[in-house]
Order: C-alpha cells, then structure tokens, then sequence
C-alpha cells in the first residue's frame, strides 16, 4: 500500500497557570485535534506520544511558531506542569527570552512559520484582516487569569476558530512563495520555507560565498558612532554651478552608524531640497523623492507622459559601480553577478520559477546591508548604493532639463515626464546618453494621465489599458501589504479615471462588502456602544452606526463616525451601508488628485 502523503495542519497554542491547549486543524478540511492539560498537571504520555505521531506524520504549519508555540511544545514534551509551561510563556512573551535560552531541546518536525514569509511586519490579526477572513477576535480572557470550565471552552473556540483558522487563510494566500521557497530550499539544500526575502537573499548568497572561499562567514562588527564618507562613481558630474555645489555638499558630509547599526543622515542632507527646473527634489535615507502636491497632467495631441524606471536599480548600482562589502572582498560581487545573469538568462528562457527564486536574492539581499546582525552587513556599501542612485537620477533629471523637458515627478528608482511628441527623437537621445554615461538601462510605460495628491500616491491611467496605483490609492500590491480603507472608493477613482465611469455607479452598484470595510490598529483596544472590540478593528459606514473609542482614554477613533463594527463578517451584504458617505469620500479622493476642484 502506498502511504498518504502528508497532511498540512496549522498549530496553535494558549498558556495559562492552569491551561494548557495545543490545537492543531486541518487544513483540508478543518478536522481539529485538541491535547489540554490542566490544574498544574502535565500531558499524559498517550497524549504525547498522539502529538509526536501528529509532528512525525504531518506538515506542520504555524504564525511564530519558531518564536513561540514550538517552545511551548518543547515544554509540554518535557513533562512540564501547566504552572511551568506559563513560566515558559512569561519568560518568552513578557521577558523576551528565546526558547533555547531556558533549557528547552529544539524541535525538528517538518514545518513553516509562515511569520517572516508574510510580507512587512503584521500580526496575525492584522493579516486576518487584510484577507477578510470572516472572524477577527483578540484573546478572550486576560492571560493572567485562571480558567474556569466555561474560560477554558472560550479559549478552545478562539483558538481553534478564530487564531487556526486565521492561519489557514494566510498560508492559503501565501501558497505561491511557500512553493517558490520549497523550490530554493531543494535547490540550495537549506531550509528556507521559513524565510523572508531578505533572509533568503542572505542565506544564499552566504552560502555561495562560503562554497566558494571554503570558509565560514561571519558578520562583521561595526561600532556605532563610526563614521565614514561618500565618494562618487566618476561618471556622475553635473553643468549647473548649483548642483555641482549639491555633490560637494554630499561628498563632504560623514555619515555616522547609529547604536540600532543603521546609518543617520547627516543633519545638513536630511530632507534636503534641491530645484532643479520647476522640480524641488528631496533627498533622504529611503531615496529621492519630488515635491507635487494635488496636480493631474494629461496627455493629448500634442503632449506624451512618460514613466521611466531603472531597471533593477539598486543591484546595477552595485555591479556597476564595482561596491564590496570590506568583509566579503571580491568573491560578494562574483557571487552576485552569477546570480544577476542566472535570473536574465532564466527570465529570457521563459523559466519562470528560476527567475523569480533569483529575483528573491537579487533584491531582498540590499536590505541586509543596513542590518547588523547580518553577514551581509556594510553600512558604508549601503550609503553608497542609496546616494548614488538619488544624484544619478538628479543627473538625469538635469540633462532632460538643460534641453528644454520637464520632469513632473520622481521616486526612488524612476521618473515622469511631460515632454512635447514633437521632443520625442531627443527624449530619446538623452536617455540613450545617460544610459550609455552610467551603464543603467530604463523601462519605458506611457500613461493617458496622472493625477498625483503627492509623490507617494498617485493614480495613473496607462496609454495601453490598465491602471497603476500607489500609496494611499494603491490597489494592486498583494492585500497582505495592505489594510482596506474603503476599498470601494479607491475602485471607484480608478474606474472614473480610465474610463469615466460615475463614481455613484461603480459605489451603487457593489454588493461585496469587503469593499467597503476598513481595518485598523487601535492601541489599548477599542470599544463601541459600550462593548469591547479589540485591538484590530473592522467596521463598515453605516446609516445607523456611531463612533468608535479607545479603551484607554475614551478619546474616538478618527475616521470612525458612523461606523458599524463587522469582527464577524455577516453572508449577507447590510442594507444598512452609506453608500452616500463612501460617495463624497471618492470625490474627496478626486479632488486630492488634482482631478476635481
């Protein structure tokens, strides 16, 4: 007989003086299975040895469960008491200890926290919400009580219904990165199921450093205070008097590690404005960024928009530009020009699980430059990547202007552009120079408009069909990056721009509440018409809601007039909704984008 292939279960865990819970559901069809010890007891062997069959048979899938709930599991399978087990708990949640500081074996079974996967930095509740999962609930009974039966049973429901099946949902909706690190993972023969982008990047890259050196590598101390300096590539010169004094004014400038280990920026640098043309640019730690506030620009007969990006930015800055980590000498960039021409070979074979599994290392690894903690570590390398990238971009910025062009924004990595099509063949040429000058090359989407409220977010209709968002209007990253606000309203924008839709249609015809919603983090928990909600929050505008108010202070939530509280999504759409109130914030978007006065 051909054994069964292993089943995903999520786990869970809740620890109180007299309780102990691990739960583990199914994920195919939801099955539970609960192991509770009690009033200063331990588990009973049988039940031991059921949660090691379930470990050894079974994928096992948890939300900090490397922080957390394996140490507990490793408690509980040493024969710990429930008093002991809530030392444990303490210890870890209150004292900040890691697991294999307080004695405890570390666990191998087969298993996925799915914590670092998950894009930024959100709890579980937060990401329940960003995938509308139909329950949100925060712990029921305060972790210092001690249970009754009927707590007990509280707690089992939560666990199992709200928390595990929170669980579910983001491994469902993380299923392809899950698949794409099970591929990394076979393929480098480390276990990086676990793992964020950045910390596949470095784990990679390590790796292929250390097979090709033969020797360990160790992260490098940096104290803080250290101070160092800026120096140019050769080709990034400026004509005007004006910003040939913004690049001395950079050079000159020390930058100093922080005690964190990440780099400050000088005070004299800090948000520091320069015009160039009608623009004034801003630079920063986080990259260059253009000052437009409440403006729309439309192409026509005779006018293009234009949006260039560098392509790969970051990564050709540091190939081209020769940058090394001191501690890593030449071997980082043979390693890392290996993986950058993988990935271009891969992407042009049309192998797009390779390409994608490279792209992972080639763009998560620069966020572990500014992390002490990592052996990727250069801070200096760091300064150099992001200061180059912002002059090289007022370089570009300059050169477009000096020949009569104008830039309307920029961010980051690229810029917009509104130029005559009569300037067409000479946008052409000055972008061909500069791609030459500095061996970037640039991505070409032109757009129909753009109406901006500021450089961070905007609305852009591209010439071709299709919308690109950003920022407060961004409706195309991965939900998981994102709370809903009133997703409906940003729905309505979008369809009005591209396709002149009234934004009372596209609101009034919607009958799927979770366009509607919003999701927030209310400190200290929230409360409603007297009753508790939580500490993450989901209501809708209703004609017969009311504010909702903080715990702590009584003082409302802002933005919260009117709201109607959905913890639990109802199966049918309210008929309650202020489809009006959702319409005025629309057209409050549109007049923020310039569009409408």
């Amino acid at each position: 007989m051909i054994p069964a292939p292993p089943a995903d279960y999520v786990f869970d865990s809740e620890v109180y003086k007299n309780y102990t819970l691990l739960a583990f559901r199914r994920v195919r069809d939801g099955a539970v299975v609960t192991f509770e010890a009690h009033d200063g007891a331990s588990f009973s062997r049988n039940e031991l040895d059921a949660v090691d069959e379930l470990l050894v048979s079974n994928r096992i899938i948890t939300f900090n469960g490397n922080g957390f709930d394996k140490w507990i599991l490793a408690a509980a399978r040493l024969g710990l008491t429930t008093e002991q087990i809530k030392d444990v708990c303490d210890s870890i949640i209150v004292g900040g200890a890691k697991g294999w500081t307080l004695g405890l074996p570390e666990l191998e079974f087969n298993h996925i926290d799915l914590m670092e996967v998950a894009p930024g930095q959100g709890s579980l509740k937060i990401y329940a919400g960003r995938l509308h999962s139909k329950r949100l609930q925060d712990l029921p009974i305060s972790p210092d009580t001690i249970c009754t039966v009927e707590q007990k049973a509280q707690l089992r429901d939560y666990c199992c219904n709200s928390d595990c099946v929170a669980t579910i949902d983001l491994f469902h909706a993380l299923e392809p990165q899950i698949a794409l690190r099970n591929t990394m993972s076979r393929e480098y023969g480390i276990d990086l199921r676990s793992k964020s982008d950045a910390q596949i990047a470095e784990a990679v890259i390590r790796k292929l450093i250390e097979e090709s050196r033969g020797t360990r590598v160790w992260r490098p101390e940096i104290p803080a205070g250290t101070t160092f300096s800026y120096t140019p590539p050769e080709w990034l010169t400026f004509v005007s008097p004006d910003l040939q004094a913004v690049l001395l004014k950079v050079r000159a400038a020390r930058f100093q590690v922080a005690a964190n280990g990440s780099v400050e920026m000088p005070p004299e640098l800090d948000d520091y404005a320069v015009p160039i043309g009608r623009g004034v640019y801003r630079m920063g730690i986080g990259g260059l960024h253009s000052s437009e506030k409440c403006v729309a620009h439309y192409a026509d007969d005779e006018w293009m928009i234009l949006d260039r990006d560098v392509a790969s930015y970051y990564p050709a800055i540091i190939l081209n530009c020769h940058l090394v980590p001191k501690h890593l000498g030449e071997i980082f960039l043979d390693v890392y020009r290996g993986i950058v021409n993988r990935r271009l070979a891969a992407k042009h074979a049309g192998d797009t699980v390779t390409a994608n599994s490279l792209k992972i290392t080639i763009n998560g690894s620069f966020g572990k430059l500014g992390s002490k903690w990592s052996s990727l570590y250069s801070p200096d390398l760091m300064i150099q990547v992001t200061i180059t990238g912002q002059l090289a971009l007022m370089m570009l910025i300059e050169m477009l202007h000096l020949v009569g062009i104008d830039v309307v924004s920029a961010n980051t990595d690229g810029i917009v552009i509104r130029a005559r099509r009569s300037q067409r063949a000479l946008l052409d040429g000055m972008f061909a120079l500069w791609e030459h000058t500095t061996g970037f090359q640039t991505e070409e989407t032109q757009y129909r408009m753009i109406a901006s409220r500021d450089v961070n977010s905007y609305v852009a209709v591209k010439a071709k069909g299709g919308v690109k968002t950003k920022g407060a209007f961004n409706l195309g990253e991965s939900p998981l990056m994102k709370n809903p606000t009133n997703n409906i309203c940003l729905t309505a924008v979008c369809e009005y721009l591209e396709r002149g839709v009234p934004v009372e249609q596209t609101i009034g015809d919607c009958q799927d509440l979770r366009q509607f919603v919003t999701l927030r983090k209310v400190n200290g928990g929230a409360q409603w018409n007297g009753g508790y909600l939580g500490k993450t929050v989901r209501w809708y505008y209703s004609t017969a809601g009311a504010s909702i108010h903080y715990v702590t202070n009584g003082n409302k939530v802002a933005r919260s007039d009117g709201a109607m509280p959905a913890m639990n999504m109802p199966d049918a759409m309210p008929t309650d909704i202020d489809r009006a109130w959702y319409i005025r914030e629309a057209n409050d978007m549109l007049r923020d984008l310039g569009v409408l006065k």
